[in-house]
């Protein structure tokens, strides 16, 4: 038996993994400590559904004695209310005790609900789905756990009992996956609970006599339906295609579709079956995954947006996006329509070509009419890649809102010719810092092109860091003179943000007269997530360690040279050679030291491990980033 811990920063709740449970480790004979009090509501609660336990807090916290324990719990663990109640819950239950106790005092001191959630999995399947809810009332801890597996009804017979557990498993795979499935037999149809779940309704009686999916796909994708009509035949009897559905309730969900048919000798249908998985990105019940934390690195970003597979209907964008066209996300629709509204021919053309596969790349500039009425006209820079991963084909882009900018340089251009050539030098370095982020990608899918999911990990500070550099230039209008300090104090924030659940302390102490220039900061700020995440991953082995650290020290050497040191708290470098020769972020970190003329070395930690960068604050050049800056990328892509 073993426990996994893991925080879901999207759904921001607790998950709890636990494999091959041992049932007689579970709860062991303990000493009555205290005699049960009467439980507020036992009646009510023994006519509940839902497993409600009752724990007294006593030592401040540190342990609770058992005032109750609900029906379902006590019939899988094969225990009475007596043999556990009145005890101390780390006595007659130490697993419980350790899964639960700091989740318990936690809502105890602050008073506000907790919830989590339990996976049970007996050889990597999963037997039991728990939601947990944690409340803290009148001194009583109260964690009341919503089952998706019933307890087994003693009045049915083992067939009957073997049956609805296979039916229980099946609607549990349903949930977990977001998927549902009908079939179709003499013109009625019999829908699985998972297709109720996806359209947020309960069962009807008519259900059986109409496809409750097809009703409800949008106008948009209705020609996808006619299409699966007029194609299922004995000569094409599979259909995949991904549809759009309303839901009663108002949102637009993304399903995968595939439908199989099957006909008689003479050409006629027996009987047709039809599987939906919901892919939908609004999906409450979806995972948390890397994208997401890219995509998270936007968020707080207006004019400036990321575009997850833009060309697909899978896409993914960041909320930038629907700022800029001002459509709520859930009232968008995605498709060609959107390029309706370009004013420049030029452009829709550009884009019409991506789309159909003629090029590979778009990067313009033009005008879009906010809902076409002519009032509200915004200056936008796309860009859009497409690639090759595997043996599918993907893209992304960004897409930046630069009206403002645009309105501010042509002021400039009436008033001050050196801020003209200021701010043109300033859209330049967007631009750039965007061909970054695709030179990033490009390197580490070479590098680690069997492991997606860390080339997306990888990614998350980088975005978040760039995403608030923007922020702030965009609003200071000081391209030249950014203040390095406030600056690292709110990329602590970020990190802190974005890296709750690892629990670590980012600290920054940086001189408040140091003022860098964007050819400056930007290669900074990219090393100091490199380092950063380099610690993240390597220097903190064990998750439950204490107090860990990484802090940034940043001040000068005299009036023309600045020095950062950044160190962690954790275990060490046990091989430095072995960073320095063969690692793809070291070499990343020495081209970018390199860039804004530093020199790199390790520092000779006690504790930990020391960087010490030493940099000019001033060039009499300008970086070209996607020229120089990596000296390993082909322009194969």
């Amino acid at each position: 038996m073993h426990v996994e811990k893991q925080f879901r920063e999207l759904e921001q709740i607790e998950e709890i993994r636990v494999y091959n449970i041992d049932i007689s480790e579970v709860f062991q004979e303990a000493p009555q400590v205290k005699k049960p009090d009467k439980v507020r509501f036992s009646n009510v609660m023994k006519h509940v559904p839902s497993d409600i336990n009752v724990f007294l807090p006593i030592d401040d916290g540190e342990d609770y004695i058992v005032e109750r324990i609900g029906w379902n719990l006590l019939e899988r663990l094969n225990l009475t209310s007596k043999s556990v109640e009145g005890r101390k819950l780390s006595q007659v239950s130490p697993f419980y005790y350790e899964l639960f106790k700091d989740a318990y005092k936690e809502v105890m001191e602050t008073g506000k609900t907790k919830a989590m959630r339990m996976f049970y999995y007996q050889s990597d399947r999963i037997q039991t789905l728990t939601n947990i809810h944690i409340i803290y009332d009148e001194g009583e801890i109260y964690a009341i756990s919503d089952m998706k597996k019933p307890a087994p009804d003693v009045s049915k017979t083992p067939e009957e009992q073997q049956k609805e557990d296979e039916e229980n498993k099946a609607t549990l795979i349903e949930y977990f996956s977001q998927t549902g499935s009908y079939y179709k037999t003499h013109d009625e149809f019999t829908w699985t609970p998972g297709i109720y779940n996806i359209i947020n309704r309960s069962k009807q009686t008519t259900d059986a006599y109409y496809n409750i999916i097809f009703d409800l796909v949008i106008p948009e994708d209705k020609p996808l339906v006619e299409e699966l009509l007029q194609t299922m035949s004995p000569e094409t009897d599979t259909y995949e295609n991904i549809i759009r559905i309303k839901t009663p309730g108002g949102h637009i969900k993304y399903l995968d579709t595939y439908l199989y048919s099957k006909f008689d000798e003479n050409g006629e249908v027996i009987s047709h079956y039809g599987l939906f998985k919901d892919i939908s990105i609004d999906s409450h019940k979806h995972m948390t995954r890397p994208v997401d934390f890219m995509l998270n690195g936007f968020n707080h970003n207006s004019k400036l947006s990321l575009l997850v597979e833009p060309l697909s209907k899978r896409y993914e964008f960041s909320e930038g996006f629907y700022k800029m066209i001002e459509i709520p996300k859930e009232e968008y629709i995605h498709s060609k329509s959107i390029i309706d509204n370009i004013l420049e021919d030029s452009a829709k053309k550009e884009i019409e070509k991506i789309i159909a596969g003629a090029i590979k790349e778009v990067n313009i500039v033009f005008t879009y009419d906010v809902h076409g009425d002519g009032e509200n006209l915004k200056i936008c820079e796309l860009f859009i890649e497409r690639f090759n991963y595997g043996n599918q084909e993907h893209s992304i882009g960004f897409l930046t809102d630069i009206t403002v900018s645009r309105q501010k340089q042509q002021e400039l251009i009436k008033s001050n010719a050196t801020k003209n050539i200021l701010i043109k030098e300033v859209h330049h370095r967007v631009k750039n810092n965007l061909q970054v982020l695709n030179s990033f990608l490009n390197l580490e899918r070479r590098e680690y092109g069997d492991n997606p999911n860390r080339i997306l990990d990888n990614m998350q500070a980088r975005l978040a860091s760039l995403a608030l550099l923007h922020e702030k230039t965009y609003n200071t209008e000081d391209f030249i003179n950014i203040n390095l300090e406030d600056y690292m104090k709110d990329q602590d924030s970020t990190l802190e943000m974005l890296f709750k659940a690892k629990d670590i302390d980012f600290t920054s102490e940086v001189d408040p007269e140091i003022h860098l220039s964007i050819d400056v900061i930007t290669p900074l700020l990219l090393i100091v997530d490199e380092l950063t995440m380099n610690a993240i991953k390597h220097a903190f082995p064990d998750p439950n360690m204490p107090n860990k650290t990484i802090s940034k020290k940043i001040d000068f050497i005299d009036e023309h040279i600045c020095k950062l040191i950044l160190k962690d708290n954790g275990v060490g470098l046990k091989d430095p050679d072995a960073l320095i020769n063969h690692n793809l972020g070291w070499e990343i970190i020495n081209n970018l030291t390199r860039q804004i003329n530093g020199e790199l070395k390790i520092l000779d930690c006690e504790v930990g491990t020391g960087f010490e960068i030493i940099f000019p604050v001033n060039f009499d050049h300008t970086i070209e980033y996607h020229k120089s800056l990596w000296a390993g990328e082909t322009d194969e892509n």
